[in-house]
Formats: C-alpha cells, sequence, structure tokens
C-alpha cells in the first residue's frame, strides 16, 4: 500500500541525477533533501537515475539529514546516474509510476542535461495515462492513485558543456572550465619554454562553451567551436593569426578545437588536421594533447557549489508554489539572478541549437546561445588578435586611455588590463598604462630610463591572462593626495580617457576625480570603473573581480580545515575570512563549504547568538555518535565583532565543551587573494573589460564641457540581478553607498545568509531560549 499522502501543501520530493555526472550535482541533491526537510516535506533519493526510478526497491529510498552530510565538497554524483533503456519506452515509464506511487512520491527535481529533462517532461505529461492504465491492468486501485493525480516536476542543468538554452551557466560548467584552464596553463610553461604550438581538444559535441570560455581564458590563438565555424578559407586565416603573433614575438601557440568542430560545409575539423597545418605549412613543433574525462571529475568550484545549492533551493520551491497546472519549470542563472524558466521551451530551444548547425544556419545557433554567449565571442575576436583594419576607429575618434589599477590586488586585474590594451589596440587607441597607482603616477612619472607612464603593446600584456596580483602595480593611495599632481600628469600625458580597476579604493577615487572637476580641467573626461576586489563590496555591482578567485581559494582551504576536523571526528574549527566590514566572502564560503554558522559584520556578534551555536554543537555532536564526515566548521568575517575575535570564540567553544569535543581556530590570510585567477574572474574580467573601453570610446570627439554635463561620464560597470549596467557615480555615491563601512547599502547576498542557516540546521532565535540558548 502507498502511503497517506502528506498533510496540506508538503510533498514527497524525489530527487534524481541523470546523464552524464557533473560537479556540484552532489550540492543540488544536498539542498533538496535538507530544504525538503526544512520545509516540512519527505525528501527521497533515487538512485541510478531513471534506472532506480524503473527498478524500484532499494533504490528508492527515504533520504534524512544527515543522509547528505559531506556532500558539498564531492565530484561526480553519489547517488550514482546510469543510461536506461526502459525508461524510454511507455512499459518503463509505467513501471516508474508505479514505483512513485508506491513510494508515496508526487513531485520529483531531476538534475541532468536535455536528454534526461525532455525525458522528465514526457513522464509528466503521461503521468494522468499511465495511472489510469495502472488502474486497467489491476495493479493498483483507484482510490490507491487518487492522492497521486498530479505530477510536479522541477528540473536542474546538470552539464559540464554548458548546453542548455535559458542560463548563463550549468551546474558543473566552471568546475570542467577549470580544469581545461589548469591543464592549459600548464602546458604553457613547456610550449614557452620550446617555441612549442599546442592543439588542445576539450568536451562539447554541440556546444563550444568549452572552448571558447577556455580560449577567452588562456589566450589562446584560435578557437573552433560548432556554432560558429571559421570562415571557407579558415586554414589560411588560421595560420596567418599564428605567424602574425610569431613575428611580434610570441613563442608559445594554442590553438582549441570543441569535439563538435566543423567547418562551413560540416566538414570535421580534427585537432590531426590542424596539427598538420602548423607543422606542414608553419614548420612548428606541434603537439596534441586530449583533456577527455579529466574535464568531468574533481571537486566542484566554489561557483558551482554556491549554484547547484541556490538552484536546489528554489526547485523545492518551485514544488511547493506549484499547481495542477504549473508548467515544469527548469530553474537557471541569468548573470547573478536565479530565475525560473519554461522546461519544455528550454529544452526546444537547446535542441534547435544542434538542428541550426546540422542547416548551416549558424547566426540562428548563435542567437540561440544566451547573449552573454555571443558577448564572450566578440569579445575573444576583438582581443585576440589587433590588426583587424575594419573594426579601427577614424583618427579623430582616437583617445589616448589611461589604465590604473587602484587598492588591494585581485585576480582578473591582468585579465581585464590584457583585454583593455587589446581592445585599444584593435580600435586604434593608445593604451597608457600608469604604473603603481595614483602614487606612482605623482611620484614616479618622469622617472628615467624608465617612468611610471607607459604606453602599452600587445607583447606586453599577452601573457598576462593567467597572472594572479597586478602586474602594474596596485596602490592604495588616493588622487586626494596630490590633485594637483595627479591633474598636471594628466594633461602632460594627455590621457583623454580612464580606466580603473580596483576595489572600494578605486570607487573613492573616481568619486574624488569626479568632484575635482570644477577645479581641475585635466579631470573632465570620461571615466570608467570596474569592481576588482575579494571583498565584493563595491557599490554598484552585485560581482566585483577577483571575488570568485578569493572564494576558490578559501574553499580549498576550508575543504582541507574540514577533512582535519572530520579525521578527529569531533573538532570544529572556526576559520576567519577577509572581506572587509562585508560579510559576502564569509556567506558565500559558508554556502559553499556546509558551514555550521557564519558571523557577518552586518548581523554582528552577540553572547545570545554564541550560547545558541554552542548548544547545537552540543546537540549535534552528540547525535553523530563518531559518523563519518563529522568535522564541523564555523566562518568568521574578520570585522565581525571587536570583542569577539576568532580565537576568543574558538576558546569559548572549547570551554563549553567540557571535553566532548574540541575546537580549534585558523586564519588563512592573504591566501585568500589567491594565485592564479579563477576562470570565471578571467571571462567576467575580459567581457567587462571590452564593455567599459567601449563605453568610455563613446565620449570620443566630445569637449570637456559636454563630458561634465553628462551624468554617464563617470560610471561604475555592475553586474545586477540579470543585467549588466553602468551606473553614474553621483547617484551610486548619494544612493547606494554606505560610506563609514564601505561597502553598498542593500547588498543582495544578505538574504542567502537565511539559506546557510537553514542548510545546516542551525536553531532560529525564537526557538530557543535566550538565557542558555537550548532549544524551547
Amino acid at each position: 500500500m502507498p502511503p497517506p499522502p502528506l498533510p496540506g501543501k508538503k510533498r514527497r520530493i524525489g530527487v534524481m541525477t541523470s546523464g552524464g555526472d557533473a560537479p556540484g550535482m552532489n550540492g543540488a541533491v544536498r539542498a533538496v533533501v535538507r530544504m525538503s526537510i526544512a520545509k516540512g516535506c519527505e525528501a527521497y533519493g533515487i538512485f541510478e537515475g531513471y534506472e532506480g526510478l524503473v527498478q524500484g526497491g532499494s533504490l528508492i529510498k527515504q533520504m534524512k539529514w544527515e543522509d547528505v552530510r559531506g556532500y558539498l565538497s564531492e565530484g561526480g554524483t553519489l547517488i550514482g546516474t546510469a543510461r536506461c533503456r526502459a525508461f524510454m519506452e511507455r512499459p518503463g515509464r509505467l513501471q516508474a509510476a508505479k514505483n512513485m506511487v508506491m513510494a508515496g512520491i508526487d513531485a520529483l527535481v531531476i538534475c541532468g542535461g536535455d536528454g534526461s529533462l525532455t525525458g522528465a517532461d514526457t513522464f509528466r505529461k503521461e503521468w494522468p495515462s499511465l495511472l489510469t492504465e495502472l488502474v486497467e491492468k489491476k495493479e493498483l486501485a483507484s482510490d490507491q492513485v487518487a492522492p497521486f493525480r498530479h505530477l510536479n516536476i522541477v528540473g536542474l542543468v546538470g552539464s559540464i558543456d554548458n548546453d542548455m538554452s535559458s542560463t548563463d551557466a550549468t551546474i558543473g560548467c566552471y568546475s570542467s572550465l577549470e580544469r581545461i584552464c589548469e591543464a592549459v596553463d600548464s602546458i604553457d610553461a613547456t610550449a614557452v619554454s620550446h617555441q612549442r604550438a599546442f592543439v588542445i581538444e576539450v568536451m562539447g559535441r554541440h556546444c563550444g562553451w568549452l572552448a571558447l570560455m577556455a580560449g577567452v581564458s588562456t589566450g589562446a590563438d584560435f578557437v573552433f567551436i560548432p556554432e560558429k565555424p571559421p570562415s571557407e578559407n579558415w586554414e589560411d586565416e588560421m595560420c596567418g593569426i599564428v605567424s602574425r603573433h610569431r613575428r611580434m614575438g610570441k613563442r608559445k601557440t594554442i590553438v582549441i578545437v570543441a569535439e563538435g568542430a566543423h567547418d562551413l560545409s560540416l566538414n570535421k575539423v580534427t585537432p590531426t588536421k590542424v596539427l598538420d597545418l602548423l607543422s606542414n605549412r608553419l614548420h612548428l613543433d606541434t603537439r596534441i594533447t586530449t583533456l577527455g574525462h579529466v574535464q568531468r571529475g574533481g571537486r566542484p568550484c566554489a561557483y558551482d557549489r554556491m549554484l547547484s545549492t541556490l538552484q536546489g533551493v528554489e526547485a523545492v520551491e518551485a514544488v511547493l508554489d506549484a499547481t495542477p497546472d504549473t508548467p515544469s519549470p527548469v530553474i537557471c542563472v541569468i548573470e547573478n539572478k536565479i530565475v525560473r524558466q519554461p522546461l519544455l521551451k528550454a529544452v526546444q530551444d537547446t535542441q534547435a541549437v544542434a538542428a541550426a548547425i546540422k542547416a548551416k544556419d549558424f547566426d540562428r545557433a548563435m542567437r540561440l546561445r544566451d547573449a552573454e554567449f555571443a558577448e564572450y565571442h566578440n569579445a575573444y575576436m576583438t582581443t585576440t588578435a589587433t590588426d583587424q583594419p575594419e573594426m579601427r576607429l577614424p583618427k579623430e575618434k582616437h583617445m589616448r586611455i589611461g589604465i590604473i589599477h587602484v587598492g588591494a590586488p585581485a585576480g582578473g586585474m591582468n585579465s581585464a588590463t590584457r583585454a583593455a590594451v587589446a581592445y585599444c589596440l584593435t580600435r586604434g587607441h593608445t593604451p597608457v598604462a600608469l604604473h603603481n597607482g595614483f602614487p606612482g603616477l605623482c611620484r614616479h612619472h618622469d622617472d628615467q630610463p624608465l617612468g611610471s607612464v607607459r604606453e602599452m603593446n600587445w607583447l606586453d600584456v599577452e601573457g598576462w591572462v593567467s597572472k594572479g596580483g597586478s602586474e602594474i602595480g596596485t596602490n592604495r593611495g588616493l588622487p586626494s593626495e596630490d590633485l594637483p599632481k595627479t591633474a598636471y600628469c594628466f594633461e602632460k600625458y594627455r590621457i583623454d580617457a580612464l580606466f580603473i580597476i580596483g576595489g572600494f579604493e578605486a570607487f573613492t577615487s573616481v568619486s574624488e576625480l569626479r568632484k575635482a572637476r570644477t577645479e581641475y580641467a585635466a579631470f573632465r573626461i570620461p571615466i570608467a570603473l570596474l569592481p576588482a576586489t575579494i571583498s565584493n563590496n563595491v557599490p554598484g555591482t552585485e560581482y566585483s573581480v577577483g571575488s570568485d578567485t578569493c572564494l576558490n581559494a578559501l574553499v580549498t582551504y576550508c575543504d582541507a580545515i574540514k577533512q582535519s576536523a572530520s579525521a578527529s571526528r569531533r573538532r570544529v574549527f572556526v576559520v576567519e575570512t577577509q572581506g572587509g566590514k562585508s560579510g559576502f566572502v564569509a556567506t558565500i564560503a559558508g554556502l559553499s563549504i556546509g558551514a555550521m554558522a557564519v558571523y557577518t559584520p552586518e548581523e554582528g556578534i552577540n553572547i545570545r547568538m554564541l550560547a545558541r551555536d554552542i548548544e547545537h554543537l552540543r546537540v549535534s555532536f552528540a547525535k553523530d555518535r563518531g559518523q563519518s564526515r563529522a568535522g564541523k566548521l564555523i566562518l568568521r568575517n574578520e570585522h565581525a565583532s571587536n570583542t569577539y575575535t576568532t580565537e576568543v570564540i574558538a576558546n569559548m567553544i572549547r570551554e563549553e565543551a567540557k571535553g566532548r569535543f574540541e575546537s580549534r581556530h585558523s586564519i588563512p590570510g592573504h591566501v585568500q587573494q589567491g594565485g592564479t585567477p579563477s576562470p570565471m574572474d578571467r571571462v567576467r574580467a575580459v567581457r567587462l573589460a571590452v564593455k567599459c573601453i567601449t563605453f568610455l570610446e563613446g565620449f570620443a570627439g566630445q569637449s570637456k564641457e559636454e563630458v561634465v554635463a553628462d551624468a554617464m561620464s563617470t560610471s561604475v560597470i555592475g553586474i545586477k540581478g540579470a543585467s549588466v549596467v553602468f551606473g553614474p557615480m553621483e547617484r551610486v555615491e548619494k544612493e547606494e553607498t554606505n560610506w563609514k563601512d564601505r561597502r553598498p547599502r542593500d547588498e543582495s547576498w544578505v538574504q542567502l545568509k537565511k539559506i546557510v542557516d537553514t542548510l545546516s540546521g542551525r536553531p532560529k532565535p525564537e526557538d530557543c531560549c535566550e538565557t542558555c540558548g537550548k532549544g524551547k
């Protein structure tokens, strides 16, 4: 007999992974299971994908809170995935429907690719007729199926290829891109040493996202993707670009080929064919590297952990919001926003890309990809080869564009600078690097033999895309330290526009330059700010270049700490994070590692909060009874409290534990600034830098008076929700800036703190005694 339905809106929610595995799938399973339980529902794991749905029995298992402990950091899928031919036929789906009814499951969350999600939607459409058939065949009684007349399906896209339309990123794609970039970065050293060429094949049968993003992230010389084949004379075009790069002094050649690459006639472009061209025509010592399933494996990066968690939470909300008439949704991300899209349309658009490619309608194939894909392709094409006469502006539109880094170093600063320089050269502008920030400009601009103001050429920056730190130097000094000298330097070196890359100090610098325009004509030029800081505390944006690199470094560090804590079974670590007076880093890292608690400056720390958390630790360790993955982490932002420091909290926990468990503190410090920039920071830096230079050149030819009259002439570029926008500094300063705490007034990520607490099982204040912290 199937169990009776749960009361009210509560549901029994099944979760399964299907198709190819992808890093982050386990995070989605954990989020669905824990959010279901937190909402008063029951969660069921369906093991081995659709095969488990058809086989039933022990492959459909109720999941408890502790069953998914430690899932976040694991690669692949711990509940398994398998190809299932039986589900492709109606008899298999009939058996699956029976198994679901017998388990009492009335909603299904499926994490997989377009094929898996297509199968899910078919299952939902057939559901009423499947139940009718089960009753007619007397396999189930009509009263048994009556409570299960409606099935809700919610899709999550788990795919390393990022091949689903309607979303900017799929679960696993950035982890896969990280594997590719690590490999290419390693190959880079050998290529430079021997002046070799390497042809690197990456996954992507119908989607060139991995190949394109790898090309942007590594500064590849040429990229082959299915959606946008090269021109008819691609052999000459590729050899021409590679030859020009070699003549300019480049010692290496990297060509990236998607496994589904082809020419305009759909003839396959193979790595071997590219190798033959480079070897025979250009006489380059060339090697092929096929990365294969290395791209699919390994632990998920911070972004995939965050994305899978947030989408898993949203999937449960979608189940609970659904009515019998609600179309099946797929949970997507557009820029920085989690959204629900119609599942069937997303699948149809995805399959339409393959159809468009087959029909040689490549313009349609590009249109069917998200707008971000086309932007990245354009950015790559304009920054990989600077001698493109058709893109050069008329001479009267040429500008001398100053590029300066301000504040602490952040991963991706060099990637942004490289892209800006390459785009400037392509358009005919003169990029001028202002070394070591504003103090460097003022003090060393006329040093001999080499001053701090230097015109840049392509070879100067060509190898910067994967370099951390700041190659032109950065400094926290502000222009207000010597405004007259700053203005003098701007005039002396004829700076027509300024591109600033940096954090809150950079934001403050733009504000100072804007206000000083009344006194100094030299500052009456267009100025664009690209936020780059690990703290992600710049007003006007929800994302700063460098924050993803920081999160990856911190998550890797915390994984190692958690392993130590788990090995001893009964230990909690209190880890201190950077981030200034913004709790972004602590909160997102807490979401990505499954922290038990996160302390931020926005919320602060008080004795009652600590009492609740210590009591929660006591209860949690008492339940563990020696189970694996039992280590616990608490994250504390460096400015969360002046009194309750990281060490003090660890000591308080140790004292209150009375020997039942241990406590340690750990401070990663500047490790969080990261080494090599993450692929996300690299590609976003390139895209946003190109947008900034395009924005600046829009003011070419305008008088100083016209520039000053336009409020947009000093702007910060930002990602807000589902859009990339330029915000006028005057408005952002007045309406969006908390100057005292050096952060935005409204921080979009603050709402995620509740999700961290919910998924860690942290008790709510109202459910606990104020004095002792015990549950009421």
